[in-house]
């Protein structure tokens, strides 16, 4: 299977990288281990054959891809490859002793791709509704801090179609290797903003005609079953610990998700899909 793996190298002339010393590997590995280089550099890694072949079909820059030699003996990653390449991305075969400082998960897969970050985005860039059929649906995290938690909540909010995600100021890292797991790669095809400050998200709502809610368990908070998401809407999520900033709070319209047991709250990945669902629910009927 080596002979055969350093055969099919050969035969796409693909570098094969024996020495940590590379450009390439220097780069990747600044960009694994250093969030500030890696946003200097506009990059950030997909590890893991089902993420990198959700990467490869979309219109996302990928700049080039490691594999080894271990990874390359199963027949889907030679196909990934051999579609890596055919889109114009630059592959190496490295030592899985080079590959272990690169990797991130406890078993990996020996797929991992560097990929090129979205410029940043205007909250007039997002899309304006569903084909022009559907008023938009946008949700908005107010500091919401755990990347499982914001991978989770982007692979929701593609499950349920909605129209954009945007991050405020004080989010997870979008693109840190955990979030970008737990999206299981709807990061690829969902429309989000980051960085974003709470006048801009309150000021687009009004510019926009947007339903501008929150979830957010007080006394004026209304049930989100009582909610109208055929409306354009905005719906903020706040952090786990904090709940939403005032700034928001005092700008929106409140709703709550009711509870009978025992819980005194939901996690915030739970909460986003429960009232993503209702919407969905409504929309669809």
């Amino acid at each position: 299977m080596q002979r055969f793996i350093r055969l099919f190298f050969a035969m796409k002339n693909i570098q094969i990288i024996t020495s940590a010393a590379n450009p390439i590997i220097r780069l990747t590995s600044a960009v694994v281990h250093t969030q500030r280089r890696a946003a200097k550099e506009g990059l950030f890694t997909v590890e893991g054959l089902r993420l990198a072949e959700m990467a490869a079909v979309s219109d996302w820059q990928i700049r080039h891809a490691l594999v080894t030699e271990r990874g390359l003996t199963g027949e889907r990653m030679r196909a990934l490859v051999e579609q890596l390449i055919k889109r114009g991305t630059p592959a190496a075969l490295v030592t899985e002793n080079i590959f272990a400082t690169l990797a991130e998960t406890d078993s990996p897969q020996g797929i991992l791709l560097l990929v090129e970050r979205r410029k940043t985005q205007n909250l007039a860039d997002l899309p304006q509704g569903r084909d022009g059929e559907e008023p938009p649906l946008y949700i908005a995290l107010d500091r919401v801090q755990d990347p499982g938690n914001v991978g989770t909540i982007l692979r929701t909010a593609d499950a349920v179609g909605v129209t954009g995600v945007i991050l405020l100021r004080g989010s997870a890292d979008i693109y840190s290797g955990k979030v970008v797991r737990a999206t299981m790669g709807s990061l690829f095809h969902v429309p989000f903003v980051t960085g974003v400050t709470a006048a801009e998200l309150a000021g687009f709502a009004q510019k926009e005609g947007l339903q501008f809610l929150v979830t957010s368990c007080d006394a004026g908070a209304e049930t989100h079953f009582s909610a109208d998401f055929r409306r354009g809407s905005i719906i903020v999520f706040g952090n786990e610990a904090n709940g939403v900033s005032e700034e928001i709070l005092i700008a929106s319209q409140h709703i709550y998700i009711p509870m009978r047991g025992a819980a005194e709250s939901l996690n915030v990945s739970t909460a986003v899909t429960a009232v993503l669902y209702e919407a969905l629910r409504q929309r669809l009927t």
